[in-house]
This record gives structure tokens, sequence and C-alpha cells, in this order.
């Protein structure tokens, strides 16, 4: 910025920092006005920002509404859930079934003899984990299709360092240790639940190549972890009844016995559990209700943007904006749209969503519910009849709209490019209008200070010719 370089008031008794700061104030009007369209601008990309999300929530509760299971939402009932609990997926049919457990699921598990001393080295070798399923009588392991688990023991590894060893070797099998009073022991237990989750630990002592060989267990050396071990839980299925018929799961959780119906066995029974499945219309009423919402709420904010008071003479951030007029209206559009459905049931009107005078919607719960009740097929496809062209079902078409505004070439992609590259053009504005300031400032500040240096010269010389004339009076 140029500096005068008088004090303020010049010789001339003009104040010229003042005239100069006024001067160039007037001069800075342009880049006040783009100042000003700069902020509208990023005022503008935050609003339509937050009107994307709005749509995108819309685009949401249309899909729940064009999705089959939107439509067929269920309900379970347990009479005792602490006991038996139960989930159905959308579109199961109703029905209801008396459930009795008569044991959980289990996982099997192990413990060796003590060992002692405590913490001291077992020996060196190899340990074998396998999966499968035991038989009780007469007792035989059968192993699973799984490859065993070879795991190799040095002659200082202590119980600790082989329980170590075992949970880091993915065999399926869990280990701690335990101590007491009678030395360590070594406690296993399988991650999974069920008879064919049963495991079998072998043996084989260093330099012995044969793991089934007597020496194995002959409780020496590493062979103590094996000899003298005892099944402290047996693995085992969850077993129930059905309406009287017996059922088996490997876990507690019953997903494929009943069609569509996934039961849960907290608990061995005393009686039985009833268990309910029913149509539960009130996700319907849910999605619904979520639809006129997300609807709503972009209408509002429309509303509020692109209105114009003429009492005040205010008008809203996108009064005038063409697109976002344009937005609302196909908006509306869709959701006022006459479907290919029953007639009766054409329009969102029919079933009791009415469009207000502010634009909005709004929901007779009683005419909506009346309507789900009698003639549930038909208002579905109200909503969501797949049909192309004009058949379409209201929820469809926004779900279509919505996602074509949302793309990587919609509308909302080209308004951000639009915004943003008048923003690029308005800053380069700025720089200009900036530029042209900073010269005029420097032109009239010389210029000024030109008229103040002659203007002390004017005043320099007035006073000489005042004091010579003084002078000449004086002689004469």
């Amino acid at each position: 910025m140029a500096t005068i370089s008088s004090p303020g008031v010049a010789v001339s008794g003009l104040d010229v920092k003042s005239i100069i700061s006024q001067l160039v104030k007037l001069e800075g009007k342009p880049l006040d006005t783009l100042k000003l369209e700069a902020a509208t601008v990023s005022t503008k990309i935050s609003a339509f920002g937050q009107i994307k999300s709005l749509v995108s929530s819309l685009a949401d509760a249309a899909g729940k509404l064009t999705s089959l299971t939107g439509w067929n939402g269920v309900t379970t009932t347990s009479s005792d859930s602490k006991f038996v609990s139960a989930t159905a997926v959308g579109g199961t049919l109703p029905t209801t079934f008396s459930v009795e457990v008569q044991g959980l699921a289990k996982a099997q598990a192990t413990a060796s003899a003590a060992l002692l001393p405590v913490g001291g080295a077992l020996g060196a070798g190899k340990l074998r984990l396998e999966l499968g399923q035991w038989s009780v009588s007469p007792a035989s392991f059968t192993p699973g299709s799984g490859t065993p688990v070879d795991i190799d023991i040095t002659a200082t590894d202590t119980v600790s360092d082989v329980a170590s060893k075992i949970n880091g070797s993915n065999a399926g099998v869990t280990a701690s240790v335990l101590k007491d009073a009678s030395g360590e022991r070594l406690l296993l237990r399988s991650k999974s639940t069920g008879l064919e989750s049963g495991f079998r630990l072998s043996v084989m002592e260093g330099g012995d190549t044969d793991i089934t060989s007597a020496g194995n267990t002959d409780a020496s050396g590493l062979s103590r972890l094996v000899a003298g071990s005892t099944v402290t839980q047996p693995a085992a299925n969850a077993n129930a009844t059905i309406n009287g018929i017996a059922v088996s799961s490997a876990t507690n959780t019953f997903a494929d016995t009943i069609s569509g119906v996934t039961f849960k066995a907290e608990q061995v029974t005393t009686s039985a559990i009833e268990i309910g499945v029913a149509k539960d219309n009130t996700a319907v009423q849910k999605n619904v209700d979520d639809f006129v919402t997300a609807y709503n709420a972009i209408n509002s904010i429309l509303n509020e943007a692109t209105k114009y008071d003429p009492a005040t003479k205010s008008a809203g951030l996108l009064q005038g904006d063409s697109t976002a007029v344009a937005l609302q209206n196909s908006l509306r559009s869709a959701i006022q749209s006459v479907t290919g459905g029953k007639a009766g049931f054409q329009r969102l009107a029919d079933v009791g969503i009415t469009l207000q005078r502010s634009g909005d919607l709004a929901v007779d719960s009683t005419k909506f519910t009346k309507a789900m009740n009698e003639n549930m097929e038909d208002v579905k496809s109200l909503f969501r009849n797949p049909d192309p062209g004009a058949a379409s079902g209201v929820a469809v078409r926004v779900k279509a709209l919505t996602t074509n505004l949302l793309g990587n070439d919609g509308f909302f992609k080209s308004k951000d490019d639009t915004l943003n590259l008048s923003k690029v053009r308005n800053t380069k504005d700025q720089v200009t209008a900036q530029a042209k300031i900073d010269a005029f400032e420097a032109r009239i500040t010389a210029r000024y200070n030109a008229l103040d240096t002659q203007m002390a010269s004017l005043n320099a010389l007035n006073a000489y010719i005042a004091q010579q004339v003084t002078t000449w009076n004086k002689s004469s």
C-alpha cells in the first residue's frame, strides 16, 4: 500500500490521508461485491450439500419400500425368552410351535494329570491335535476331515510354553494352565461346541517315529500330558424337541429346523416354550412414515430457500435459482404420480397420504392402517410395482429419480461443479480487483504527495515575498 509523506494534514491544510482513504474505499466497491458473491456461493455449496444429504435419506427410505423384505416384516414371540428365544426372516409364514430343550451344546474340555515340578521342562517331542468325534461305547475317536496339527516341543519348554504354542497353532483348541497344591495341569478346550468338534491330543516324544507306540503314553517326559488326562466335559450337541419331534444342533442356535425361523436354546426347559411368528405391519408403517418424513425434510428446506417475502422484500438463498425449483418440481411429480395398480390404489391419496398446501405430505394413520389390514397386496403394489413406465410404483419412481440425482453425472455433481467453478472465477476476479485498487492508491498517493510538495514550495515563496515587502516598506 502506498504512503503519503506528510503526517496527515498537508501544508495546504487538506486532510490528505482521509481524502485518499475515501477515494480508495470508493474504488474498492467492486471488490466488496465480489467478496459478498463469494460468501453467497460458499453458502449455496453448503446448502446444496445439505439438500443432497436429505435426498440420500429419501433414496434410502424409498429403497426400503421397493424391497420385498420391506413389506414382509414379521414378529416373533416366545412364551419365555429366558429359555428359548427366536427370530424370523421377512416373508416367513405365520406359524406357532412348541420347543422343549433337553440339553445345551457343549465344547469338549480335558485336564492333564498334575505335573511336577511347577515350571519344570517337559521334554522334547511333538504334539498332535486332531478334531473329530468321540463315541462312548466302545470309546473311540473318528477324525474329522481337517488336517491334524503338529506342534514341536523343545527340551526346555514348560507347561506354559506348551499352552502358548497350542494357542498359536490355530488347531481349534484353546489351552490354559491351572496351578494348585498338587502341581500344574494343562487345560484344553475346543473352540466350538458340538459332537463333531471334539479333539484328541497325542504325543510323540523325542527320538520316536510312531505316535501310537507305547512309549508315548508311559507317563514319562512329554507323554505326561496325555497319561492320566481326564475329560472334564464331553462334547455335546444341543438337543430339543419341536412339537414332540427330536432335533439336534452343534450349537445352541437352531437355524435350519423351521423354515425362516431361528431359535436359540438358552436353558434346559422344564416345560414346553411356545414360539409364534406373525405378520408385522408396524414395520411397513414405520417405513412409510420414514419415507414421508424424508420427503418433507427436502420440501421444507427447498420452500425456505426459494421463498420471497413481498412485505420485507427479502428472498431465500436459492430464490430465483431455476435448478432448485426444477428439483422440487421433479420430486413432487414423482410423489403425485399415478401408478398402474388396482382402482382405488393408484395414488398415495387413495391410502391416506395427501399433499398439503405447503407441499408436505401428511399421513392419515387410520385410513392407511385400514388399507394395510384389508388390502396389503394393493398397498404394496402402489409403492413397489416394478413394472416399467407409467405403471411403476411411487417408491420405485422416487428411488429411480433420487438415484439419478445422486449419480456421478447427476444433478448434485453438476451443481457442485458449477458453483465451485464460479468460486474459482470469483477468486481470480478478486485478485484482479485488488491489484487495481493497489495501483489506484499508489497513483493518487503520488499525486497528493507531489501536490503537497508543490504547495509547501509555494508557501515558502509566499513567506519570502511577504518578508521582502515588509523590508522594503521599512526602508522607504
